[in-house]
């Protein structure tokens, strides 16, 4: 069998992120995720919320692991990986209750993060919302030391990288019709960012 990809990160933070995400969404939503990485998130909260139409995503060279772990560990709950690279602007067709994104924003160039937001705000349905998890800053201002670091890390190893402040995410998300909703405080200094269309 080929071997499972792993993140320490996503084991860790998987149930602190499943018990807001039971508060966000409806039993039977449809979500898509962005940037699935190693799909230990998806398996567990469809595990724990097995209504959830979770369809999950990532760039091409991403998918194969992907697909091993559906293919072990969730075959009845999720279908095959779906190839999205936010870059080229070709998502899955919608609409979607949530769109639902982890770790990535600091990850992902800068310049990539309005087409997130506007891929996003174009396959949510009415009501739908956009969830971003990760560390963020608010004004310049970091909220930990350890995300101070984290930050210098990021970008040292690439410039393009690095944990992003929540007033551009807002003036990205207000170009697409979209306002933080939400800002929800969960362990080892991260978040989860709720948008949601402007009526």
């Amino acid at each position: 069998m080929t071997e499972l990809p792993f993140s320490p990160a996503c084991e860790r933070n998987k149930q602190p992120i499943v018990e807001v995400l039971e508060r966000l969404l409806k039993p039977e939503a449809r979500v898509l995720e962005v940037g699935a990485g190693t799909g230990q998130h998806a398996v567990h909260f469809t595990t724990l919320m097995p209504g959830l139409d979770w369809l999950v995503t990532d760039v091409p060279d991403k998918l194969d692991g992907l697909a091993a772990r559906i293919t072990f560990e969730a075959p009845d709950r999720l279908s095959p990986p779906v190839a999205l690279d936010v870059a080229r602007g070709l998502w899955p067709d919608g609409p979607f209750d949530a769109v639902y994104t982890a770790n990535t924003l600091h990850i992902m160039p800068f310049e990539l993060a309005p087409a997130l937001f506007a891929g996003a705000s174009q396959v949510l349905g009415r009501d739908g919302v956009l969830i971003c998890y990760g560390p963020f800053m608010d004004d310049g201002m970091h909220t930990a030391d350890s995300n101070r670091e984290f930050d210098a890390s990021l970008r040292a190893r690439d410039p393009s990288m690095g944990i992003r402040d929540t007033r551009d995410l807002d003036r990205l998300a207000a170009d697409c019709g979209l306002t933080r909703q939400a800002d929800l405080t969960l362990p080892a200094n991260n978040r989860i960012l709720v948008f949601r269309r402007i009526e």
